[in-house]
């Protein structure tokens, strides 16, 4: 069972440029947890510090059956990168304008826990108005053909 939450709002407030898959650094009652859809991308983004790419302000809720080791519910993890992507990612966000906003967790196929995320330049106001218009416009269209 492959269990997937999408950041939508990502879509909205920014222009992906490329996109990377990482592991994430979880505890055991982190994975419980998010396997029960209790995972939110409220403010989370992801930051290089000491070159290590950290997700700050993922929102994953404390598992209701855990004990005294259970997680807290927002604090850094670190994603599971190669030096080689991860030199490629700071010199992309040296650029103006350019972060990195989590777009996709996932669990594949053999239990891991995945992070998709992206370089994304922010979107402005009347560009996230062309959006609304481009996604009403493909609605009524989808309608009318159906």
């Amino acid at each position: 069972m492959a269990t997937e939450f999408n950041n939508r709002q990502a879509f909205f407030n920014y222009f992906i440029e490329s996109k990377y898959e990482a592991g994430v650094v979880l505890l055991g009652t982190e994975v419980k947890s998010i396997r029960e859809g209790k995972l939110s991308f409220n403010d989370a983004f992801c930051l290089i510090d000491n070159n290590e790419v950290w997700l700050r302000g993922l929102y994953i809720a404390e598992y209701k059956l855990g004990t005294v080791n259970n997680h807290i519910a927002v604090h850094d993890r670190k994603l599971l990168l190669k030096k080689r992507e991860i030199k490629r990612l700071q010199a992309a966000t040296k650029e103006k304008g350019l972060t990195l906003i989590p777009l996709r967790v996932y669990i594949n196929d053999t239990n891991l826990v995945k992070v998709e995320f992206g370089i994304a330049k922010g979107k402005k106001l009347h560009d996230k108005r062309d959006t609304i218009k481009k996604r009403d416009n493909d609605r009524e269209l989808k309608q009318y053909l159906n």
